[in-house]
């Protein structure tokens, strides 16, 4: 069973997504769930990959602006 130790939610124009870092016995991970038109799609990233996961995001949004 997963522990959620922190969450944050937030509505863009007409989907609905939930950010979560859990924990459960195999390690900590981050789940971003998004919710639209009574569908959810799920991305679940590892603890380990998160910095990398943050740079990259970074990166990919500079270089759009």
């Amino acid at each position: 069973m997963d522990t959620i130790l922190e969450s944050r939610e937030l509505q863009v124009e007409r989907k609905h997504f939930f950010i979560e870092y859990r924990e459960n016995e195999r390690g900590r991970f981050l789940r971003i769930t998004e919710e639209a038109h009574g569908r959810r799609n799920t991305v679940i990233i590892p603890s380990t990959g998160l910095e990398e996961f943050q740079r990259m995001l970074a990166e990919v949004l500079s270089a759009g602006e």
